[in-house]
């Protein structure tokens, strides 16, 4: 069976759209595609997640417990907790390990809050 071409009709409607408006709508679109999965996101992490997350990181386990328990205190859970050391670091200018390890000092936490904002 051989497929109908139908190109042409498909994109008439994009026919008049500049360069920049196709670019402008290719971007409007792959956002909506995404805007499901990233409420579903954050909504349904759970600190085992956000625990695994950090482990690829580079914490240990116990050390990505403690993070995720400094999170969820302070209702940055769902911000992702791996987010949360990454922000940090960037804001104060360190390594990611140098950041975690600060939080699992209780250090930083006051900047965390700031960056995101709480719950």
């Amino acid at each position: 069976m051989e497929r109908q071409d139908d190109f042409e009709v498909r994109r008439a409607h994009l026919h008049k759209l500049s360069e920049e408006q196709l670019e402008e709508r290719f971007w409007d679109l792959a956002g909506r595609i995404m805007d499901p999965m990233v409420d579903l996101a954050k909504s349904h992490t759970s600190p085992s997640i956000e625990r695994s997350v950090l482990l690829r990181m580079g914490f240990s386990s116990m050390e990505g417990n403690t993070i995720v328990e400094g999170c969820r205190n302070r209702g940055l859970l769902g911000k992702g907790a791996g987010h949360v050391v990454l922000k940090v670091a960037r804001d104060q200018n360190l390594e990611i390990r140098e950041a975690g390890l600060a939080l699992l000092r209780g250090c930083l936490w006051d900047r965390a809050e700031a960056l995101f904002g709480t719950i």
